[in-house]
This record gives C-alpha cells, sequence and structure tokens, in this order.
C-alpha cells in the first residue's frame, strides 16, 4: 500500500489500542532495569496530514489505575519507506498544535509539585488539564521552545495500524537514529 491509500484509510474513524499496552519506559528502578510502562492509546488522523492523539497512562498492567492523560495534536510528516514490512513508512508525529497533560492520580499531582514550578507551567492540580506547548517539563521530557516530535513508523495491515515498537531499552523515538525497527501491538479501526 503506499502512502496515499494509507492516508486514505487513516481517516476513516479513530485507531485505539485493544487492551491496554506494555512498553519499556525511561525510567529504570534501583537496580537498573527498565520498569514497565502501561498505557492506551486513541489516534484520529485528519485531512492535511495532523491527527490528535489521547495517551493515557496507567499504573497497572490491566488500565485499572490511570496515572496521566496527554492529549496532543500536531502534523504528520511522512517519510521515506520503511524496511520492516513491504508498505511501512516513516511518520514523524510533531505535537505543534496542542499539547495538553491531566495529571489523575494525586500521589504523582504531589510529586510533581514537589519542586517549584517553572517555565510558564502552573502547579499541578488533579484532573485539571494544563498546556505544555513547547513548554519544559523535564518529567515528560519536555523542552521549552521546542514542539514534542517523535520519529515513528507506520504501517497498516488488514484494518490494523501498527506504529513502531518502543526500542527495548526504553529509549524514546527523540531522533531519527533512534527510529522504531519492529512494529509495536496494533490499533484497531472504530468506525
Amino acid at each position: 500500500m503506499n502512502i496515499d491509500k494509507i492516508k486514505q484509510q487513516l481517516v476513516k474513524g479513530d485507531w485505539v489500542s485493544i487492551a491496554p499496552e506494555i512498553r519499556p519506559s525511561t525510567v529504570k528502578t534501583a537496580t537498573g532495569d527498565i520498569k514497565p510502562l502501561y498505557c492506551s492509546r486513541r489516534f484520529s488522523y485528519f485531512q492535511a496530514d495532523t491527527f490528535r492523539l489521547i495517551f493515557i497512562n496507567y499504573a497497572d498492567p490491566f488500565g485499572k489505575a490511570p496515572v496521566v492523560e496527554m492529549r496532543i495534536e500536531g502534523h504528520v510528516h511522512y517519510g521515506a519507506e520503511h524496511p520492516i514490512a513491504p508498505g511501512a513508512y516513516e511518520a514523524d508525529y510533531v505535537a505543534d498544535i496542542s499539547f495538553d497533560i491531566t495529571i489523575l492520580n494525586p500521589a504523582f499531582v504531589a510529586a510533581l509539585n514537589a519542586g517549584a514550578p517553572s517555565g510558564g507551567i502552573s502547579p499541578w492540580e488533579l484532573n485539571v488539564p494544563q498546556s505544555v506547548l513547547s513548554k519544559s517539563v523535564p518529567a515528560f521530557g519536555l523542552k521549552a521552545g521546542e514542539y514534542f516530535t517523535e520519529y515513528d513508523l507506520i504501517y497498516l495491515h488488514e484494518n490494523l495500524l501498527f506504529n513502531g515498537s518502543r526500542n527495548i531499552d526504553g529509549r524514546p523515538f527523540d531522533k531519527p537514529a533512534n527510529r522504531p525497527t519492529n512494529l509495536q501491538i496494533p490499533l484497531i479501526l472504530l468506525a
């Protein structure tokens, strides 16, 4: 499938996680082991190569204890074919329209508020979204003046949408050299 056909399929509805997903996080235990990150994703794609992602991080593998919700909107820049599968392409997700974070867990609110807020960030409140677009939020790896960008990949197969699988060592997709080389658990289409 070429990139134009993929774009036509993407806009047909929302693409959602089948179940809570597990991936390696950037956080390590005291012994150096990588901690798991449990999450769910809901992608919407629109004309003009724009997207919306609702990403929820959970404290448990069953998705019963939500910790944080991120609502990200921006542009997708499609690149070259990716060698993982015929019809896979590079896809760079740039959060250049909006990026809101809502903390859903009181202990996480307290942890984030333990230090003085900076860079235009207000103290965090439970269940209150805060715009972090182009602001510095070290706890989320965000830097002031920069749009959050992930150098990912995209692949469609029989109404399943695949992005790239997280690097096993927890490295983020923060530069082209860290682009994934494998496929992640797929999302299903809700038309």
